[in-house]
């Protein structure tokens, strides 16, 4: 299954050895992201828990994010709204429009059961490129103020910039309803330039 292609880029599901890639790539530009963790969220995705959407640039893997069928904690918990998390673009595919594309996927999976997909993004300078795209692709602040380690932050209470101070957003999306074609729907334009999708929820 492919989510998005073209004549540079794939999105698509993880596979197995996407796991090492990832793990070395990150390492190269001096981050640390545990392969566990890309195992992990391999684990995940094959025994749908979440999706985990993959962006390969000429052959390379760029960059890719999860979706969670809904929010486990935060403001947004209860409400059914898929969660876009952990999403990366590694810096040397970054500028690309790669991150757009793996977001568009991502709230195109999300409306086919939701119309509303909503994040969390922190607020440090190392997550100023995400700040900067979540905007100019529609998320807006949900209002509940700044939240740190899983807790709404009081007023003037001491916190640290870090990874656990976050600020959350949702998106409102177009709904997508699937239902069978007619005879008459049925035309040969319809599979010039298909692009399959798959749900799993």
């Amino acid at each position: 299954m492919t989510y998005y292609q073209d004549e540079n880029l794939t999105i698509r599901p993880m596979l197995p050895s996407d796991c090492q890639a990832f793990y070395e790539s990150f390492a190269a530009q001096g981050w640390h992201k545990p392969l566990a963790q890309f195992q992990r969220y391999f684990q995940e995705q094959e025994q749908g828990g979440k999706h985990i959407l993959v962006a390969v640039w000429q052959g390379e893997v760029a960059g890719y994010t999860t979706l969670l069928p809904q929010a486990p904690a935060g403001p947004f918990a209860g409400k059914g709204w898929p969660e876009v998390c952990d999403f990366n673009v590694l810096e040397k595919f970054q500028r690309r429009g790669i991150g757009s594309r793996i977001l568009e996927e991502a709230e195109d999976l999300a409306a086919q059961v939701s119309d509303t997909i909503c994040l969390g993004v922190g607020l440090h300078r190392g997550y100023g490129a995400a700040q900067r795209l979540y905007v100019k692709r529609g998320y807006v602040p949900n209002g509940s103020g700044l939240w740190y380690r899983d807790q709404t932050l009081a007023p003037y209470a001491p916190c640290a910039g870090d990874d656990d101070l976050v600020l959350y957003l949702s998106k409102k999306l177009t709904r997508r309803e699937f239902r069978p074609l007619t005879g008459e729907e049925l035309v040969p334009e319809l599979s010039a330039g298909a692009r399959w999708r798959a749900s799993g929820w």
